[in-house]
Formats: C-alpha cells, sequence, structure tokens
C-alpha cells in the first residue's frame, strides 16, 4: 500500500492527459478526430495508440474518464506495472481488431481500453480465482452489469466494435496474467 500516492498519480496524470488533448482538440476544432481508427487503413494503423485519448464531446470524454478511473483503480490493487502491461494490450489488441474488423468510420475514444479493464476486472477472478479478485468482480458484475449491452450493435455514431474488441482483449489480457502466474508459481 506504500505506493498508494503513485499510483494516484499514474491515474491522475492519465486522466489529465486525456482531459488535455480534449481541450487541445475542441480549440483546433476536433482536428485531432483524424488521428483516430480507420479500419483497413494503412496510414491509421499508428493511431490505435492515439485514438483512446481522442473523443467527440465532453460528454464522450466525461464518460470514458468516469469509467476509467473507476477499473482502473480496482487494477490498481494488484500494481501499477500490471495495471500498465494490461492497459497497453488492451488498447494495442483491441485498436487493432478495430483496425481490421471495424466498420468504416474514425473510431475515436477510451472506452475500448474501459472495457477491457472491465471485462479483466471478471475474468481474473474466472481465471485466477483468488479472493481480491472474485470480491473485484462481484462488484464489477452487481455494479456495472449493464456494461455488457455496450457490446452490441446501437447508436451509428457509437463504436460497438471498439467496446467490443476491448472488452475481447481484457479476457485475453486476463488468461496471459493468470497463465504467467501459474508458471511463475511453479518455478
Amino acid at each position: 500500500m506504500n505506493d498508494l500516492p503513485l499510483k494516484f498519480r499514474v491515474l491522475t496524470c492519465i486522466l489529465l492527459l486525456m482531459a488535455g488533448v480534449h481541450i487541445l482538440n475542441m480549440t483546433n476544432g476536433f482536428q485531432f478526430v483524424g488521428y483516430g481508427i480507420r479500419p483497413r487503413d494503412i496510414s491509421s494503423l499508428p493511431n490505435i495508440l492515439s485514438a483512446p485519448f481522442l473523443h467527440g464531446s465532453v460528454g464522450h470524454l466525461l464518460n470514458n474518464l468516469i469509467g476509467l478511473f473507476v477499473f482502473s483503480s480496482l487494477c490498481f490493487v494488484r500494481s501499477i506495472k500490471s495495471y500498465l502491461g494490461c492497459s497497453l494490450l488492451i488498447i494495442v489488441v483491441g485498436g487493432l481488431l478495430v483496425w481490421l474488423f471495424g466498420r468504416p468510420a474514425t473510431h475515436i475514444g477510451a472506452s475500448g481500453w474501459v472495457f477491457g479493464l472491465w471485462s479483466l476486472s471478471i475474468a481474473l477472478a474466472w481465471f485466477e480465482r483468488h479472493l481480491v479478485n472474485i470480491i473485484i468482480a462481484v462488484f464489477v458484475i452487481f455494479f456495472y452489469s449493464g456494461m455488457i449491452f455496450g457490446v452490441l450493435p446501437g447508436a451509428a455514431h457509437v463504436s460497438f466494435e471498439s467496446h467490443l474488441f476491448g472488452a475481447v482483449a481484457g479476457v485475453l489480457c486476463a488468461t496471459l496474467v493468470a497463465k504467467r502466474r501459474r508458471v511463475k508459481s511453479l518455478s
């Protein structure tokens, strides 16, 4: 617990960076939206890393900031290193799947990351079956089970693909984390 201030600073920096990027984007007429993911457009492949930091409106940003705060905080129960590694994997794998299979549109926002952390929080309980992970999963299922509907097609302007593939990446991440810990405990 002695690194709690560090965890808080890391999360605060991520959230402030996201808000700062949004303010810059707004003041520039949302020109940064061009750095979102455009499926199957080779030139937008690097945008997998920028898309989570871009949002179409203040409401879009606030929804993702709240979700990112909640699920990041839950992931910080483990460690900063685990959180950062899982976040990177979720962003890259989820973004790559959106790039490969998404609708022709520009996909932006941190919701894929949020959905990835959401599914990671649940899936770790299934794969590891540690008490802390089970408590976190029960909390997430009880308070955030409605997020399951976000992976289904809905409003045309909402990238359900980011939600779906972020959630898939979170489950993949949970399997890799559990497998790595099992191998570590055997050695």
